[in-house]
C-alpha cells in the first residue's frame, strides 16, 4: 500500500491539486468582494440563499478554472521526467500566476462593470468596445482604478497569493524512471475525462455544456446571476459566438408602422381564469401525422399519431401553414414559451439569456395569480431547461429528480437509459401533479422519447408501426404517452377548464421531398384544444402560424389585459392577410419570411428570392423579379423591422415591459 501511496505521490497530483484549491479560493474570494461591493443590489437575500449561490458559483468555477488551467494540468502530468527540475517548474510558476491573476482581474473589474450592465462581462464587450481609442480606453480604465483603489489592493494580494502559494513537486524522478511514468501516466488519463466533464458541467450524454444561462436555475433573479458567475467563464462561453448586431435598416417610427413587438391590449371582456397547458413534443414534425399529409403522401397513408389525428379531426383547432421558429429543442422553448423567435444564436447560448424575460408563465403569475410549472424528464438542469424556465416565471420545475422521489413511481427503473423517463410514466407523473395544483394553472411539458437512439420500453417492442425512419416508431409511442395522458386529465376536475396547446420543439428526420425544402424543414403543428369550449375547432387553410404566435394567442384568449414583449400575433383574432411567420435558416445564414402565398428568402441585407410556396410546394421556380412589386417590398420592410427591433431589444435588455 505504502508502495502505491508513494506512486501517486510521485505523479506530481498532490502539488497540482494544492495549485488548484488556491484558485478555488481566489475565485470564492472574488466572489466574496463582489457580493460586498454590490450589497445594495443583495441586501434583502437571505444567508440561506447566499450560500445556495455561492455553492452554485462552483460549478462555474470548476469549468472556469479547467479551461483556463488545462495548460498547468499538463505541464504537470505529462509524463517527461527530464522535467521533474526546479528550472522547469520555476516556469510554470509564472505561466500558473499570470493566467490566473488575469483571470482574478476580469472578476474584479466586473465587481464594478455589473452595476452598470446588470450582467457579467462577456466576449462581446471587446467587440462593444472595440471602436474607442487606445487612449480613451486607458483613461477610462485609468479613472476607475482611482475610484476602486481598493479593488486594485486586493487584486495586488491576490497576485502574490498565487507566486507565493505556488507548489513544486518535492521528489526527485532520477532512478524510478518507470514508477514516474507509470503513476504519471495514469494520472492523466484520468485527469482527461474529469477535466471534461468539469468543463462541461457533468458527465452523461443528456448534459449539454453548461453556458450562461445555466445560471438562471440557481437564482430569484437575473441580478443574482451575478453572484454564480464568473467572469472568465463568461467570457468563455461566449467566445466566437456572434453577437447580436443591431442593423440600421431604418427609423424606429418607420419599422413600428411594419411591427410592434409590444401588445397593448385592450379587451372589453372579462378575464377567464382558465388552466393553461403547453405540450412541447420532441421531435415531431408534421411529417409524421396522417392528418396534414393526406395530398402529400400516398393514398391509405395513416401516420404515426392516431391520437392526435382523431383529436385534431374532432376536437380541436389546427393550421396547415403552421412554422417552427428554430432548429434545436433549446431554440423552440424560447419561441413556444416566451414568443422569443430564434435569430442567428440560439438564444440560450449568448450574453441575451441573462436578460429580463417574459413569457405566459410570468404574465400569468404575476399580473392573475396562476400558480405555473415545468415539466421535463430527463436530469434536472439538462439542456438549460430549467435555468430558462425560471428566468421566464415558473415558480417550480419537475425533473428526472422529483419523479425519482414520488414513491407512487419507479424511479429510475422508468429511465430510458440516455436522456429522460420514458414518455408514458413522465406524462403520467404529470397529469398527477397537475391534480394537486391550486387552479388557475399554468404548466408546460418537454417530452423526450422520440429521440435518437430510438429506445422503446421493453413491453412496446414490435407493438407500434415502423416507418421509413426509426424515428417514427418512437413517434408512434409518444403519441400513445399523450393518448394515456388526456385518458387520465379528462376524469380530473380541472380538464374542462383547461386549454392544451401541442406544438413540437422542431422538426426532424424529414423523408418527403416538401418537408425536405428550406421551407419544410420548419414545418410543425400547432394545435389548440380547449375541451370545454366546442367552437374552438376547425382546420385552418388560410393563416400562416408559428411558435411564436403562441403566446399571443394564449394570452388573448384569455382575454388578458396587460401589455406584454412578444414577437408573434394572435392567431385567433389576426386576420389572415395580417399573419406570417419568420425564421433564421443556419445552413444558409439568411431568414425566410413567409406572408400569404409568398416566401422569401433575406440575407441581412437584401431579398435573394422569392417563390409562391402554395403552388410551387418544392420552391423550384424563382418569382423574385415576377410577383407583385408592392407585396415583396412590404415584405422585405416587414423582414427588415422585426429583425431591427429584435435586435435592438436583446442588445439592451428590452423584452419586458418596465
Amino acid at each position: 500500500m505504502r508502495k502505491i501511496l508513494d506512486y501517486i505521490y510521485l505523479s506530481n497530483l498532490k502539488p497540482l491539486v494544492r495549485n488548484l484549491l488556491t484558485v478555488y479560493l481566489a475565485y470564492t474570494l472574488c466572489r466574496l468582494v463582489f457580493f460586498l461591493n454590490n450589497y445594495h443590489m443583495y441586501s434583502d437575500i437571505s444567508t440561506s440563499h447566499l450560500i445556495e449561490l455561492f455553492g452554485a458559483g462552483l460549478i462555474f468555477d470548476t469549468s472556469a478554472i479547467l479551461y483556463t488551467n488545462i495548460i498547468i494540468i499538463l505541464m504537470f502530468l505529462f509524463p517527461l521526467h527530464w522535467k521533474e527540475r526546479t528550472g522547469y517548474y520555476k516556469v510554470v510558476r509564472w505561466v500558473y500566476t499570470v493566467i490566473n491573476s488575469l483571470c482574478v482581474t476580469t472578476n474584479l473589474i466586473d465587481c464594478v462593470y455589473f452595476q452598470y450592465t446588470g450582467k457579467k462581462t462577456t466576449f462581446s464587450v471587446l467587440q462593444e468596445f472595440g471602436n474607442e481609442g487606445v487612449g480613451n480606453m486607458v483613461n477610462i480604465l485609468w479613472k476607475q482604478v482611482l475610484d476602486n483603489w481598493y479593488l486594485l489592493l486586493v487584486g495586488i494580494l491576490m497576485w502574490m497569493m498565487f507566486y507565493r502559494f505556488f507548489r513544486y513537486p518535492k521528489h526527485d524522478a532520477s532512478g524510478r524512471i518507470l514508477p514516474y511514468y507509470v503513476s504519471n501516466g495514469v494520472a492523466l488519463v484520468l485527469a482527461i475525462p474529469l477535466s471534461v466533464a468539469g468543463m462541461r458541467g457533468g458527465f452523461t450524454t443528456a448534459t449539454r455544456p453548461i453556458t450562461i444561462s445555466n445560471a438562471n436555475q440557481y437564482t430569484d433573479n437575473p441580478s443574482e446571476t451575478g453572484i454564480v458567475l464568473n467572469t472568465p467563464f463568461a467570457a468563455i462561453r461566449t467566445f466566437n459566438k456572434k453577437p447580436f448586431v443591431t442593423p440600421d435598416y431604418m427609423s424606429e417610427s418607420e419599422a413600428l408602422k411594419y411591427f410592434n413587438p409590444i401588445h397593448e391590449v385592450k379587451s372589453t371582456e372579462p378575464f377567464r381564469p382558465m388552466n393553461v397547458v403547453v405540450l412541447i413534443v420532441e421531435s415531431y414534425s408534421k411529417q409524421h401525422f396522417g392528418f396534414y399529409n393526406k395530398t402529400l403522401r400516398p393514398e391509405g397513408y395513416n401516420g404515426f399519431t392516431q391520437f392526435l389525428d382523431s383529436l385534431i379531426t374532432s376536437s380541436a383547432l389546427t393550421y396547415q401553414y403552421s412554422y417552427a421558429n428554430g432548429c434545436k429543442s433549446i431554440e423552440g422553448m424560447p419561441s413556444v414559451l416566451s414568443g422569443i423567435p430564434n435569430f442567428v444564436e440560439p438564444l440560450f447560448l449568448t450574453p441575451a439569456s441573462l436578460n429580463d424575460i417574459s413569457g405566459i408563465a410570468r404574465e400569468l403569475s404575476t399580473n392573475k395569480g396562476y400558480y405555473s410549472a415545468f415539466f421535463h424528464g430527463a436530469m434536472n438542469g439538462s439542456m438549460g431547461f430549467e435555468a430558462f424556465a425560471k428566468s421566464t416565471g415558473f415558480k417550480d420545475y419537475f425533473g428526472r429528480t422529483e419523479y425519482n422521489d414520488d414513491p407512487n413511481y419507479n424511479g429510475d427503473e422508468d429511465f430510458d437509459g440516455t436522456w429522460a423517463i420514458w414518455d408514458e410514466e413522465f406524462m403520467q407523473f404529470y397529469c398527477d401533479r397537475m391534480n394537486e395544483m391550486k387552479q388557475p394553472f399554468m404548466t408546460a411539458l418537454f417530452t423526450a422519447s422520440s429521440h435518437t437512439p430510438f429506445a422503446l420500453p421493453e413491453r412496446y417492442k414490435g407493438v407500434f408501426p415502423q416507418g421509413e425512419d426509426p424515428l417514427q416508431e418512437c413517434v408512434a409511442y409518444t403519441d400513445n404517452a399523450i393518448r394515456l395522458f388526456f385518458e387520465k386529465a379528462k376524469k380530473q376536475t380541472w380538464f374542462k377548464n383547461t386549454l392544451f396547446v401541442i406544438t413540437a420543439d422542431h422538426t426532424s428526420h424529414q423523408i418527403d421531398p416538401y418537408y425536405l425544402t428550406s421551407l419544410g424543414h420548419f414545418c410543425v403543428p400547432i394545435i389548440l384544444y380547449a375541451p370545454g369550449d366546442p367552437s374552438l375547432r376547425g382546420y385552418d387553410t388560410e393563416k400562416v402560424v408559428e411558435q411564436t404566435d403562441i403566446m399571443p394567442t394564449v394570452l388573448g384568449y384569455l382575454h388578458y389585459d396587460q401589455p406584454y414583449v412578444a414577437f408573434g400575433e394572435d392567431m385567433l383574432n389576426t386576420p389572415a392577410d395580417s399573419t406570417y411567420a419568420i425564421h433564421w435558416v443556419p445552413g444558409s445564414e439568411s431568414y425566410q419570411f413567409v406572408y400569404n402565398k409568398y416566401m422569401i428568402d433575406f440575407d441581412g441585407k437584401k431579398v435573394t428570392s422569392a417563390y409562391n410556396y402554395r403552388t410551387d410546394s418544392l420552391l423550384k421556380h424563382d418569382i423574385k423579379g415576377s410577383m407583385p412589386a408592392d407585396t415583396l417590398r412590404y415584405m422585405e420592410m416587414k423582414t427588415k423591422s422585426i429583425i431591427q427591433q429584435y435586435m435592438q431589444r436583446m442588445n439592451t435588455n428590452n423584452l419586458v415591459i418596465r
